[in-house]
């Protein structure tokens, strides 16, 4: 266990003398790495802090209907009968004109705007909750609702909120495609910058092989070096996003302030920003592992 051990401490720090020793190309190395990271990081927090924001809303299909100024009130009692008898509707809730005129002073930057009115502008409106149905359906029943009698308006008002829902699916499936190309291109990097090393130990491997070193013996320093770089290039995607994050916030909080929100982008939590260097320790890796197993089988068997 300790002969074991004590080989790996060798493996590790000849892979620490070989970085120092080539400060230039490991530097170009670990930067190539780490903004490529970046990239598919940063589409995975702004993706994150979208998803968060449409959260906050509801997804469930819901639709208000807005009553015509001069509506009577048996047309408004007869909307209600109907929409509360309607098996298409899961809650209707009737909003009056003076309570919607309340809510709304509530907004930031809108009590000065409604102080100087003389009446209330807002119609009576029912805020309906509708059963699971199909998109589709939602605009035609919306259609369907406006025709009657004493409605003047109809609005989904949830509809854009599954709309971001969707294009957020979309966007997450195409940060997982540009995470595996650019994986794949990490993976080429470090087998190229591994192959290189290789080369220039070429005698001092066969010398090697021929004392009786095993395969196993010789590929370890080749595969803490691939590793190193990795999470390396790692850390520094993180430090890259971060202060991307940070230089994006600046002109995000002067937008936000505009509309008495206090939003900014988050960074990744805790574990995620361990699984990023992690993952790319495991694509140095692989690519170590690629490039000297391609040249030991090259070489034929021991």
């Amino acid at each position: 266990m300790n002969a074991w051990f004590s080989q790996h401490v060798q493996a590790f720090k000849g892979a620490l003398r070989k970085l120092a020793a080539q400060r230039a190309s490991s530097l170009l190395n670990v930067l190539v790495i780490g903004i490529a990271l970046a990239l598919p990081a940063g589409g995975y927090v702004i993706l994150g802090n979208l998803q968060g924001i449409a959260a906050r809303f509801s997804l469930e299909p819901q639709l208000s209907v807005f009553l015509e100024p001069g509506a009577r009130p048996a047309d408004r009692d007869g909307l209600e009968k109907r929409l509360r008898n309607d098996p298409r509707m899961a809650a209707v809730r009737f909003v009056p004109r003076d309570e919607a005129l309340a809510e709304l002073r509530k907004t930031e930057g809108i009590a000065e705007v409604i102080a100087a009115l003389n009446q209330n502008p807002l119609p009576d409106a029912f805020v309906i909750r509708l059963k699971d149905i199909p998109p589709d359906q939602l605009e035609a029943l919306a259609a369907e609702l406006g025709r009657l009698p004493g409605v003047g308006h109809v609005q989904a008002d949830s509809a854009w909120a599954r709309r971001l829902s969707a294009l957020i699916g979309v966007g997450r499936l195409g940060i997982a495609l540009l995470a595996a190309l650019l994986a794949a291109g990490l993976v080429a990097v470090t087998f190229n910058t591994i192959r290189l090393q290789v080369l220039t130990q070429r005698e001092e491997i066969e010398v090697a092989r021929l004392l009786g070193a095993t395969d196993g013996f010789i590929r370890r320093p080749f595969y803490y070096l691939g590793a190193i770089q990795g999470l390396a290039g790692g850390m520094v995607g993180l430090a890259v996003l971060a202060g991307s994050l940070a230089l994006l916030n600046q002109g995000i909080r002067t937008l936000a302030e505009t509309y008495g929100s206090s939003f900014h982008l988050t960074f990744l939590a805790p574990g995620d920003a361990l699984a990023v260097a992690l993952f790319a320790s495991l694509l140095g890796w692989l690519g170590a592992y690629l490039s000297v197993s391609v040249y030991l089988r090259g070489m034929g068997p021991r």
